[in-house]
This record gives structure tokens, sequence and C-alpha cells, in this order.
């Protein structure tokens, strides 16, 4: 592997000033061959990009590029831990700043949307091949189950920091429900077409409210039952952490 290896060995504790630079190194061949891939996958399709030619076009050796990532589907899980850690240091401020679960969950929202905006044209590509529930890139794989438990933790921060009164069974389902309704956003948004995709943006502004209301709703006696069977049947679609899987 080449000049992987010597990367790697660069990064080795004990080296000093020497391992702050190979990590350095290393980091910036890692996000040029992440960023090169999402401009392939765009350019020319998942489908038609090979490891070869994302190296390539990165200016590096194949076998440093495979140093990096193991594969096109590596490369996508890498996209989605990319997303989730700057989405979780972009929506630190409105969690700090804000309690009331209609501005939380809003914000967040509209963070995920800001952070990922760079990467909206990738995004008909990715869903192309991530639309099929068994394909390793699909948000709702095993694959994916680290971004997705980040993501959904992001939201139980919503929830846990908010004012608002939850019905306690509702309140532990919560946020991987939230998580669904994240999906259904998302999907609209790499389906839009407007400029900036105010479509999008005003779809949060108008669903946010709703959301809270029912969430709200939740804790009155007539709506108990109601709620309850919602969140079982909609529970099912939620996909099984590894811990809990046979």
């Amino acid at each position: 592997m080449g000049d992987g290896v010597t990367e790697k060995r660069a990064e080795a504790p004990g080296a000093g000033s020497a391992s702050r630079a190979g990590g350095r190194r290393g980091s910036a061949t890692r996000a040029l061959v992440m960023d090169t891939a999402l401009r392939l996958f765009t350019e020319r399709g998942y489908d038609r990009t090979t490891m070869r030619a994302i190296a390539t076009e990165a200016g590096i050796s194949v076998g440093n590029a495979y140093y990096y990532f193991t594969s096109k589907q590596e490369l996508i899980q890498g996209f989605y831990h990319r997303i989730s850690e700057l989405h979780a240091e972009d929506s630190k401020e409105v969690l700090a700043a804000e309690r009331e679960f209609g501005p939380r969950l809003r914000g967040v929202l509209l963070s995920w949307l800001r952070i990922a905006q760079p990467y909206h044209e990738f995004g008909p590509q990715l869903f192309k091949n991530a639309a099929d529930p068994a394909s390793p890139l699909s948000p709702f794989s095993p694959e994916a189950e680290a971004p997705r438990r980040a993501a959904i933790g992001i939201l139980a921060e919503v929830v846990d920091g908010s004012r608002i009164k939850i019905d306690r069974e509702l309140r532990a389902d919560l946020p991987e429900l939230l998580w669904l309704y994240q999906m259904g956003i998302v999907l609209f948004w790499v389906h839009d077409r407007s400029p900036d995709c105010s479509r999008t943006h005003r779809l949060v502004e108008h669903t946010v409210p709703l959301i809270e209301r029912l969430v709200e709703l939740s804790r009155l006696r007539p709506m108990r039952s109601l709620t309850r069977d919602a969140v079982r049947v909609l529970s099912e679609m939620i996909p099984p952490s590894s811990e809990s899987r046979p």
C-alpha cells in the first residue's frame, strides 16, 4: 500500500511533531478521497465510478485510496459519518439556546439541511442506490447503524432537553419516531429542485408545529390509547440495533 503505510507509521504514538503532521496528512488525504468520490458519483453515477477512477482524480495511488476506504460502499458509510459528525457539531448552538420542543426540533432539522446542502446534487445518486432496504448503502441497513444511532441521539437531545410534557410510553420511542420523520424530510429534500431547497425548508416550518402538537396531545387521556397504538405500528419500521438482534 506504499504511501498509506508510510502515513500510518507517521501517526504512531510517540512520533512527536512528525506524528501530528502525519495525522494531518492522513486526514487530508482521507477527505480528498471522499470529496473526489462524491464528485465522481454525482457526475458519472455510483455504478460507473471505480476506485481506480477515484484514485486517479485524487492524484494518489490506487493502493493509497484502498488504504483509507476498502470499497465504494465504505465511502458512502464514511459520508454518512461525516454528515453525522457535522450535524452534531452544528446542532450544539440551538440545543444550548432553546428549551421549547418545537424550536429545538426545527433548529436541528434546519441544521441538517444546512450541513447537507453542499451535497444536494449527490442526493439523487445516493437515493438511487440506497432506496433498496437490503442495500448496505441504505440508512436503514445494519452497516449504517452507527450514524443512524448518532442521528437518533441528536433527536433524543431534542426531547430530553425540552420542557414539553410527554406520555411516558411515547417518550421512550419518540427519538426513533422523530428519526423516521426526519428521513421523510430527507427524501423530500433529495427530490427538491426549488432554489436553495426552499420547499424543504417550508416543509420543516409547516410540519414541526404539527409534530409538537401531536406530542402534546399524547398526554391527554382520550388520545393516549390512539397514540400508543400508532407508536407500536411505526416502531415496526425502525431497524433493530445490533444489540437487539438474535
